[in-house]
C-alpha cells in the first residue's frame, strides 16, 4: 500500500466528493445528511367544511356582519367550496350621471340593477378542522386574486369574525 501524505488525501476526497452524485453522497454521508421536514401550509390544503359547521359559521359571521357593517352592504353573499369559503359583500350602487346612462345604453334602473348584482369579494377562508382557526386570503383588486395574508395579530389562524374584519376594509371604504 502505498502511503499518501495527508493533504493529498484531502485532495482526493474532494475530487471524489465533487464527482459523486448528490444522492450517492448523501448515502455515503449517512446519518450527518439533511432530514425532511414537514411543514404545516396554513395556506393550502384543508378539510372539507361539514354542513354543521358552515352553518354555525355562516351564522356568526352574519350576525357579526349586522352589528358592525349594517348600513356598508345590501346583502353578503356566502360560498363554500371544499375547505374553502369565500365572503362576497353586495353594496348600493351611487347614483349615475347622465352621460354614464348615454354610455352604457341603459336606464337609471337597469344600471343599479345591474351593479347591484356584482360582488365586491372580501376574504377567502381555509378550514383545517378548528372552528376558531381558519386561514385568510384577501382579494387584492390590483391582481384580481386572493392573496395570503396574516390575520391583524400576525399570525397565520384567526377566527372567521377576524378575517371578516380584514376583508371589510373594502366596506369602511364606502
Amino acid at each position: 500500500m502505498v502511503e499518501r501524505p495527508a493533504a493529498a488525501l484531502d485532495d482526493v476526497r474532494r475530487r471524489r466528493v465533487e464527482s459523486e452524485s448528490s444522492a450517492s453522497l448523501m448515502r455515503r454521508l449517512g446519518p450527518r445528511r439533511r432530514q425532511r421536514i414537514w411543514v404545516r401550509d396554513p395556506h393550502s390544503g384543508g378539510i372539507k367544511i361539514p354542513l354543521a359547521v358552515r352553518l354555525r359559521t355562516e351564522q356568526r359571521i352574519r350576525a357579526y356582519a349586522e352589528r358592525h357593517y349594517a348600513k356598508k352592504f345590501i346583502r353578503l353573499g356566502i360560498r363554500f367550496r371544499g375547505a374553502l369559503w369565500y365572503i362576497d359583500a353586495y353594496t348600493e350602487p351611487e347614483s349615475p350621471s347622465r352621460g354614464q346612462l348615454r354610455a352604457w345604453g341603459e336606464t337609471r334602473q337597469q344600471y343599479l340593477r345591474r351593479l347591484r348584482d356584482v360582488p365586491l369579494h372580501l376574504v377567502r377562508l381555509r378550514y383545517f378542522g378548528n372552528e376558531e382557526a381558519w386561514s385568510l386570503a384577501f382579494y387584492t383588486y390590483s391582481n384580481e386574486r386572493y392573496e395570503a395574508c396574516t390575520f391583524p395579530n400576525s399570525t397565520f389562524y384567526g377566527t372567521p369574525e377576524e378575517g371578516f374584519e380584514v376583508g371589510a376594509v373594502y366596506l369602511r371604504a364606502r
